[in-house]
């Protein structure tokens, strides 16, 4: 209800923003903005630096990027929910856009309030244990954590990687939070918590000096940084997957037109060599769909997600700023 009273004080920014850009007969008419509702420095920070650069002198309107942190980056989608539906206001989000609906109460619908634009990049997490801990393989771990149920530990930061792989295999491991995946390295690597779920590019180099051992890649196919390393799907899991993606998204009633617009644009500028070639170096691919695939992917991993908690019995919170 909260949310209705909102969207109807903001009706006349709504219509204005449509008449603006219906009379104008170009898209953008005014500067763009793009919410990445998290931290800079990340993989959706950067690219969205890139789009922002390169997208305004092909507009001809200047584009910004604008961090709206918190909630679990439902702070951003909530402004870009809540925003006049003509482009200008574009929002960058990650995985998290779809998991902390299910661990919180969100202030939005985020199927119906957000129109979902295309996927832009995609990351392989990595199974992750402390150096001494005795599995080597992921079939070994399996076998471990099953012989010792609640036994051994594993650090979560706000994704739910680690609890479906846990629901999945049948394992019964302790939770320890963490509010991000780096505060969660120094334990691991000192064997105060057992392993976790991580991006293979940040893990590698403690992976490669021996403060962390790397059992298997969680991707559909393997990893180009560690070709020899199996995925989980390969060795305990065959429809197991865990990543971490990137998706464009603006307010709910895009007109077609801008939506086709964008995505072209974009796309066009995410394949580009030197983009490409900077993303590799990141450890991430870049990976690009239609609204309508990226729609799709939003619903299916809404249903994960939503299934996955239930399984563990986790309920929606208030979140905290």
């Amino acid at each position: 209800m909260a949310f209705a009273r909102r969207t109807l004080l903001a009706a006349p920014a709504l219509l204005s923003g449509t008449m603006a850009w219906a009379q104008s007969g170009r898209f953008p008419a005014r500067p763009v903005r793009i919410i990445v509702p998290y931290s800079t420095g990340g993989v959706s920070d950067i690219t969205a630096r890139l789009l922002a650069e390169n997208l305004a002198p092909l507009w001809g309107q200047p584009v910004t990027v604008e961090n709206r942190t918190g909630a679990g980056g439902m702070i951003g989608a909530e402004i870009t929910a809540r925003a006049a539906p003509d482009g200008t206001v574009l929002c960058l989000a990650g995985t998290a856009h779809t998991i902390s609906p299910v661990l919180y109460r969100a202030p939005y619908d985020t199927l119906r309030d957000l129109t979902y634009i295309t996927t832009t990049s995609q990351t392989a997490q990595a199974l992750i244990t402390a150096p001494d801990f005795p599995p080597n393989t992921a079939q070994e771990f399996v076998d471990y954590v099953k012989a010792r149920p609640n036994q051994t530990s594993y650090a979560t930061f706000g994704a739910l990687g680690m609890e479906l792989l846990c629901h999945r295999a049948g394992l019964e491991m302790t939770r320890v939070p963490y509010r991000g995946s780096t505060q969660g390295h120094p334990d691991l690597i000192a064997g105060r918590v057992n392993a976790m779920l991580d991006t293979v590019t940040p893990t590698l180099p403690h992976v490669r000096a021996g403060r962390m051992k790397m059992l298997a890649t969680c991707g559909t196919e393997r990893d180009p940084q560690t070709p020899d390393l199996p995925t989980v799907a390969e060795t305990i899991l065959p429809d197991f997957t865990s990543t971490v993606w990137g998706v464009l998204m603006g307010p709910a009633n895009l007109p077609p037109e801008i939506v086709a617009k964008i995505h072209a644009d974009v796309t066009a500028l995410l394949h580009r060599p030197d983009i490409l070639e900077r993303h590799a170096g990141l450890g991430t691919r870049i990976w690009t769909q239609s609204p309508a695939d990226t729609t799709q992917l939003i619903a299916s991993e809404m249903e994960k997600w939503t299934e996955t908690a239930r399984a563990l019995g986790i309920e929606p919170q208030t979140p905290t700023p």
